[in-house]
């Protein structure tokens, strides 16, 4: 053997296994996994949030091994991102894939090394696929990787050498991948949860380079029934759908050719599917929620993903999050040794004749008196008379606060735009946080974006939960992007900050132009220029602020004067050049036509689609706002 093939075969490999609710089964396929011929020198179980006792089972039969147990179901795709991620905190050369019903037979990882380690040339391949069985023998129509067309005939005779094939794309059934191309082009797109995952990642790895088929290494997948991909899915047909999108419309694991003739094999797997269903309704509505969605939006980033499950992209690998340079930071105010000093910072608050005041004297509270980082001056701005009693509210508030409160008394209701303003021009400091009348600030939310604000940020958001009249009782979550260029990328759709929750710099607004009167569109307008503007924007993650959804929340969304704002507001998007054409034409469509929706149907489908964006599963349709 030479040096290079003994350095090859001795290579480490990390096992990755992902369960879910299959406790049986998993216990066979670690049985098999620990009983190889040549066994793995990590064995790592990714458990999405099983309810069959499978965590417990791994810890007390198979007490070696690295559990890893989520707490809530990420599909396939976000397991094995998961996964490789854990098997890359180590010092791994390849990371073997396997679904937790695939049972090895003894000496399948041998045979994937040693194909590995015989095939020539400088590099080992980028990954090696087992040949997959079903229970009865037979090949399994569902994992047989893709022979790779048009491979020349030296790869096909290196192929051959060690007794394989040449593939384009491979099943996470079995299959080894070499570890320094994951480092190099990063970890499945999580956001897939399931269907087509496998078949995007592998031909993402394997572009430009080489992949095997070993009929040597033989796993048997124990799936209940014998079916191929053209099987009836039901409502997973949405995932297809969607997912295939994202993978002909944002992915680079095809070449443009690759992608046209994929794509015609797919038009007519899902022309035989329709043939063959009962049930061709569920078909079509998972046929238009999935074009729906997988034109219009793209797949949240895996870093976010896996830090939503609590779980970070290891240093090394496309996505991670470094330790920031001081350059990226900025400034900070420093005292005389040397320690950060918190900056002062102003909260900005607009108050209507149409506030309740037992709904404001919550909200004041929340985000003065129960902070655990007060603001340093608060600024009400009254958007014309009120009521008595919620005059009588607001000099009792002003009178209890534990800072110096500002009331700007505005003669006529100006609206939210010029009230901001005049709020903005009040402010002592530069460093303003947001706050609605009616909203719950929770007590943590400053001392969560403050810090980030002092670090260099512009603009920081979060995500909120939605309530009624029970703040208890929790209706939705609106979850924002949280990677800049997300944010930057999906500020040309719709708004990508929750305007209730945003702390910026006063300095940074200005320079933006500042708010504008454009009904309900004030903050997209404002946040969009100043992304124009080379502003630092992000967002948290978690939510910090409580969203008060009142009876005629519906009812604002919708109606001709929403209509006019938002072909105003899309048409100075254009003007300025921070939207094309295509997608000013795109945008009124959509959400130009989504202010026409009856009330009722739109009710419910922001209860469906919207107020549940951000929550666990793999439902993300995006607000209109």
């Amino acid at each position: 053997m030479s040096d290079r093939d003994s350095e090859r075969s001795s290579v480490r490999v990390a096992a990755v296994v992902v369960a879910h609710d299959r406790r049986q089964l998993l216990a066979e396929a670690l049985t098999a996994l620990s009983a190889q011929s040549r066994p793995p020198d990590a064995l790592i179980v990714v458990d999405n949030a099983s309810s069959d006792g499978t965590p417990d089972m791994v810890r007390e039969r198979f007490p070696y091994v690295d559990l890893v147990a989520l707490p809530y179901n990420t599909g396939g795709a976000g397991g094995f991102a998961a996964g490789i991620a854990e098997a890359m905190r180590r010092e791994v050369g390849a990371v073997w894939l396997l679904d937790d019903d695939a049972v090895p037979e003894p000496q399948a990882l041998e045979a994937l090394l040693a194909a590995r380690a015989g095939y020539p040339g400088p590099q080992p391949p980028t990954l090696v696929a087992s040949r997959v069985l079903w229970t009865d023998g037979r090949a399994h129509p569902m994992n047989t990787p893709r022979r790779k067309p048009g491979a020349s005939a030296a790869e096909r005779a290196a192929a051959e050498a060690v007794g394989c094939v040449p593939v384009r794309s491979a099943s996470f059934v079995s299959v080894l991948l070499d570890a320094a191309v994951i480092r190099e082009r990063g970890l499945p797109v999580a956001d897939y949860f399931l269907w087509n995952d496998d078949f995007e990642y592998t031909t993402r790895l394997l572009r430009g380079r080489r992949g095997l088929l070993c009929p040597a290494s033989v796993v048997v997948h124990k799936t209940r029934t014998f079916g191929a991909t053209d099987a009836d899915p039901g409502e997973r047909f949405y995932f297809e759908v969607r997912n295939k999108l994202w993978l002909f419309t944002r992915s680079s694991a095809l070449s443009p050719a690759e992608k046209a003739l994929y794509a015609g094999s797919t038009a007519r797997r899902w022309a035989r599917t329709a043939l063959r269903s009962r049930n061709r309704a569920t078909l079509a509505r998972g046929l238009l929620r999935g074009t729906v969605d997988g034109l219009w939006q793209g797949p949240r980033p895996t870093q976010r993903l896996l830090a939503d499950a609590g779980l970070e992209v290891p240093v090394g690998l496309p996505g991670a999050v470094a330790p920031p340079a001081p350059e990226d930071i900025g400034p900070a105010t420093e005292d005389p040794i040397g320690c950060t000093q918190p900056e002062p910072f102003s909260l900005l608050m607009p108050v209507w004749a149409g506030d309740r005041p037992d709904f404001v004297r919550r909200a004041f509270r929340s985000a003065v008196h129960e902070q655990t980082r007060r603001p340093d001056e608060v600024v009400l701005v009254q958007d014309g008379p009120v009521p008595d009693e919620l005059d009588s509210c607001l000099t009792e508030l002003v009178a209890a606060a534990p800072m110096p409160v500002t009331r700007v008394r505005l003669a006529d209701n100006a609206g939210l735009g010029p009230a901001l303003e005049a709020g903005l021009a009040a402010c002592r400091h530069d460093i303003v946080a947001r706050m609605d009348a009616d909203d719950i600030s929770l007590p943590h939310r400053f001392a969560v974006q403050l810090p980030l604000i002092e670090a260099g940020a512009d603009l920081i958001g979060s995500a909120l939960l939605e309530f009624g009249l029970d703040e208890r009782a929790i209706v939705g979550r609106r979850t924002p992007p949280t990677d800049p260029a997300e944010i930057v990328s999906y500020s040309r759709f719709a708004d990508p900050f929750n305007h209730p929750t945003v702390v910026y710099r006063r300095s940074a607004v200005r320079a933006a132009g500042g708010y504008e009167h454009v009904p309900l569109m004030e903050d997209y307008l404002l946040f969009a220029r100043m992304i124009a503007r080379g502003a630092r924007v992000a967002n948290v993650g978690e939510p910090l602020v409580l969203y008060r959804v009142g009876a005629g929340a519906y009812d604002r969304r919708g109606g001709r004067d929403l209509l006019r704002s938002e072909v105003e507001l899309q048409r100075r998007l254009l003007g300025e050049g921070f939207i094309s054409r295509g997608q000013f034409v795109r945008n009124v469509a959509v959400r130009g036509g989504y202010r026409f929706v009856p009330v009722a149907l739109r009710r419910r489908a922001y209860r469906r689609f919207i107020a549940t964006r951000g929550e666990r599963g793999p439902s993300r349709s995006a607000p209109v706002r």
